[in-house]
């Protein structure tokens, strides 16, 4: 797969938690190509299903979100300024100076201000961002605006993908584009191999925003085991080196309650045996990831984590190595093949 040019592709498509209608159905386009079907559910996850060769087959649940943080209008201003809060986690000091969209009845480029240096009092200059003194300025009047754009219209950023050196890529959303990007990958390669278990490649919405997509397409799957493929802090400096992975070190495989203590081991074995690079990423309570409601979904599924090194999280310039993207869809696609036949008799604890 061009691990670049996808990457590319996906991440730059507009899809904020809760509004992801339209990258959905981008995406079952994507998956049409590899899967035997492909259908969008009430909730806009989009699900490929790739059939296995049992008659009684059982079900594997590959899981990454497909949607993004982001922003929504909350007032518009005298002179044309946009208020605006948060759609999922947002840290103010990344906003200022942004270019975002809003999607009002069309796309409208904006800016989110700051003032200049020269004209902060000492004690502004000292104080923290706060979201509610910060306002988009698209360029327009008041009376423009307000043909265009309406409170509780959704704002996303506006970022261009690049290259870094070392076969790194920077965008925003690459959490979690970037585990669409292993679906992709795995799904590709799956086409051309035999298997026994009917494989459900999820792409889940609004996990940004509480797990939602993940809760819904799990209980109505029931799978018998599902691996979630998601991101984790990659390293960075004076961070705790406990917190965060290395890029192009191999995926993060998870270990904690939350994750099906006999199936992560086995990850861990495949790797080892398939000379995949791999790093151990503690999860002694909530992972914060899909994992966490899939696992208790009706009376509990058998789960997995998998997490792609990301570095910046949550802002316009995320970071990650090509390389492990490729390896985690390699360990991912090896576990569907390793676990055939024998999931039977495995326990959700």
């Amino acid at each position: 797969m061009d691990y670049t040019n996808i990457l590319k592709d996906i991440s730059t498509y507009p899809g904020i938690s809760g509004r992801e209608e339209s990258f959905s159905k981008y995406i079952k386009g994507i998956f049409d190509k590899y899967c035997d079907e492909t259908i969008i559910d009430s909730f806009y996850n989009v699900i490929g299903i790739k059939k296995g060769s049992s008659e009684k087959s059982k079900k594997i649940m590959i899981a990454a979100h497909l949607d993004e943080i982001g922003m929504v209008v909350t007032g518009i201003e005298k002179k044309g300024f946009l208020r605006f809060s948060n759609i999922g986690g947002i840290d103010p000091k990344i906003l200022l100076a942004q270019e975002v969209v809003v999607h009002g009845k069309k796309d409208i480029i904006g800016v989110i201000g700051a003032k200049p240096p020269h004209l902060l009092k000492d004690t502004d200059a000292k104080k923290a961002v706060k979201i509610q003194d910060l306002s988009i300025d698209t360029g327009l009047s008041e009376e423009e605006v307000k043909e265009y754009i309406s409170i509780g219209d959704f704002v996303t950023f506006k970022a261009e993908p690049f290259l870094l050196k070392n076969k790194k890529i920077s965008s925003k959303s690459l959490d979690n584009r970037g585990g669409v990007a292993v679906l992709i990958d795995i799904m590709e390669k799956l086409k051309k191999i035999q298997h026994e278990c009917d494989v459900y490649f999820v792409a889940t919405s609004q996990e940004e925003v509480g797990l939602r997509g993940a809760t819904v397409a799990a209980y109505n799957i029931r799978p018998d085991v599902a691996v979630v493929i998601d991101a984790c802090h990659g390293a960075i400096p004076e961070v705790a080196k406990d917190l965060v992975f290395k890029l192009g070190k191999g995926p993060a495989i998870a270990v904690g309650p939350n994750l099906h203590g006999d199936l992560t081991k086995k990850l861990i074995d495949i790797a080892k045996e398939e000379n995949i690079p791999y790093q151990i990423e503690p999860s002694p309570g909530n992972t914060g990831t899909d994992a966490w409601a899939i696992q208790v979904s009706r009376s509990g599924i058998p789960t997995v984590l998998v997490s792609v090194p990301l570095k910046y999280m949550h802002t316009t310039v995320e970071t990650l190595h090509l390389n492990d993207i490729k390896y985690s869809g390699k360990l991912v696609l090896k576990f569907i093949l390793s676990i055939e036949g024998e999931i039977g008799g495995i326990l959700c604890c």
